[in-house]
């Protein structure tokens, strides 16, 4: 999968913007605040809905403009399938469409264009809360599993209806039906989730030994959301029932889930140095992308911010090796040209942005 023609309007520090990277390496430049970083949301926004710096409405759609406005063009498979798909969001509504046809819904966009992004908050993944790692397993299952996508809005849907009936105090024959729904979703989805990341150690044992050696062997543990190896999810969400209706909102399920990285040399993550959890928080994203490319035959495209200043030169070095030899198409930004690209017999196609202008060096 590579990106052909990506376009912007309304996108923080651009009025428009166009750039159409090579299937290879592409490196963007600028000074801090040129608007280099915006580029690479422009492309998370297409595959995520939101922006890696979060919401759309928190300032990524420029002051003045009604919307921000993506356009991407791509190429997939062996066949080199031509696709495109545009968003317009203000941040409030949105507007898609997918190979000139419109979407009903965010998901049908995400789940066409694959972007595995590390930026300098990719650390929450593992010092973070649950959620971005609920978000990980996720994004991963919705490209590789098609049956996963409709359990998912099932349960999604269940838990708002549960959680409103638990908030107005409704009795228990309402509640039993909702149970029921979550029941007949949550208990696959746990399974999809636990096989997924069964599947993910391995390759991630093998990524984190290149990156991160010194911490040792790593191994993934998961946690379901309730107790699952004492209850059924039917009982713990009747255990929980009182405690629910007494807090408003459903406190056991699959919506609870998490995992953690551990390291035999460091176990339980306490000790983990920020470097050392940006390296953990990689380690996980690339072998989630080698995962991708093993099982579609092709690599998802790879976004890697402010790579310089995230990482040091032998670090650099490793990662960007690891991705030139694959022929995954990587973007790469950064105040200059990182120093590991010296090492590397590569020459990527270079764009740099100033003063609101991008340019082909």
């Amino acid at each position: 999968m590579h990106v052909i023609r990506l376009t912007a309007s309304g996108l923080r520090r651009f009025d428009s913007a166009s750039i159409d990277p090579a299937p290879g390496l592409n490196l963007i430049t600028g000074d801090n605040g040129a608007g280099k970083t915006s580029l690479l949301e422009a492309l998370h926004l297409m595959a995520y809905g939101r922006s890696f710096r979060g919401r759309v409405r928190d300032g990524l759609v420029r002051t003045g403009a009604e919307a921000v406005e993506v356009f991407v063009e791509w190429r997939e498979g062996a066949e080199a399938r031509h696709r495109r798909a545009g968003l317009r969001h203000t941040g409030q509504t949105w507007v898609g469409r997918l190979d000139g046809q419109n979407v009903s819904q965010l998901g049908e966009l995400c789940a066409a264009l694959a972007v595995v992004s590390f930026e300098p908050g990719s650390h929450a993944l593992v010092t973070g809360g649950g959620e971005p790692r609920r978000r990980f397993v996720d994004w991963g299952l919705f490209h590789v599993e098609p049956g996963f996508l409709p359990l998912w809005r099932r349960y999604a849907r269940a838990l708002k209806q549960r959680n409103a009936l638990l908030k107005s105090g409704a009795g228990g024959p309402q509640l039993d039906a909702w149970d029921h729904e979550l029941v007949e979703t949550g208990e696959p989805m746990t399974r999809h989730r636990q096989h997924y990341l069964e599947q993910l150690q391995t390759r991630l044992l093998a990524v984190a030994g290149d990156l991160v050696p010194a911490l040792g062997a790593s191994s993934i543990e998961f946690q379901p959301g309730w107790r699952s190896s004492e209850l059924s999810l039917a009982d713990a969400l009747l255990l929980a029932r009182d405690r629910d209706r007494g807090v408003g909102y459903t406190t056991v399920g699959p919506h609870r889930a998490d995992w953690r990285i551990d390291y035999a040399g460091h176990p339980h993550r306490e000790s983990l140095s920020r470097g050392q959890a940006k390296l953990s928080a990689l380690s996980a994203l690339l072998a989630q992308a080698e995962d991708y490319a093993q099982r579609r035959g092709e690599w998802p495209i790879v976004a890697l911010d402010d790579l310089a200043s995230e990482l040091d030169r032998n670090h650099q070095r490793r990662v960007l090796q690891r991705l030139v030899g694959s022929g995954a198409q990587v973007f790469v930004t950064g105040t200059e040209s990182p120093s590991a690209l010296t090492e590397l017999e590569v020459a990527p196609t270079w764009f740099h942005v100033e003063h609101g202008l991008i340019q082909l060096r």
